[in-house]
């Protein structure tokens, strides 16, 4: 059976969120044309989500060194590895998140460092890191108060191309971005641009 993951990074309702509500348009289209396939939805914000602290960091030394871990950090780095297996158990995957302060909410940046690890998600070799997680398909869909994708803000645009970037290094290449932007710009056109975006989103979606 395949199984899709989707990963929402946003604390508010869905009715009060542009990208959740878009991401629901996507996969409410995907769940109609893929009747048989699982659909698992992984709330970072509603989830236990280790961060990468000291207790983490000790772990990490303690496993390569094979000394024994403390209780707090053997379950903070298991629920990590839970993390990582539930993603590369998925055969594809949709993000969703806003764009808060030129970056992603601390959660989303959190998962995104729980994907990069060594010997699972990527090895080192001689000609530098090479990514394992194989070319899954990935949809992000994110929304903007402003305008990124062009212009003058251009150069401040750290989400999409981080989001890429992070992907590549495991070894995804296919990734679909929906982008909700420009809502705060002009809040008049707001429902129209969500319901621009929520098209591209299903037609992406019916083939995904």
């Amino acid at each position: 059976m395949t199984k899709l993951l989707y990963v929402k990074a946003n604390p508010k309702e869905d009715s009060y969120s542009f990208s959740a509500r878009v991401a629901n348009e996507f996969i409410n289209t995907y769940k109609e044309s893929n009747i048989s396939d699982e659909v698992e939805v992984l709330d970072l914000y509603n989830t236990e989500l280790p961060l990468i602290d000291r207790d983490v960091l000790n772990a990490w030394g303690k496993i390569a060194a094979g000394t024994e871990l403390t209780e707090t950090e053997n379950a903070k780095v298991s629920r990590l590895v839970e993390l990582v297996d539930q993603f590369l158990a998925a055969d594809k995957v949709v993000f969703s998140a806003p764009m808060w302060n030129f970056g992603y909410p601390p959660l989303m940046k959190a998962y995104l460092d729980s994907l990069c690890v060594a010997g699972k998600t990527f090895k080192y070799t001689e000609n530098g890191p090479v990514g394992l997680a194989g070319d899954k398909s990935v949809a992000l869909i994110e929304a903007r108060g402003g305008i990124y994708s062009e212009g003058p803000a251009m150069e401040v645009e750290h989400t999409e191309s981080f989001f890429k970037t992070i992907m590549s290094f495991i070894g995804i290449n296919h990734v679909q971005t929906v982008l909700i932007e420009g809502v705060a710009v002009d809040p008049s056109k707001a429902e129209d641009i969500v319901s621009e975006a929520a098209s591209k989103a299903k037609e992406i979606a019916s083939q995904f």
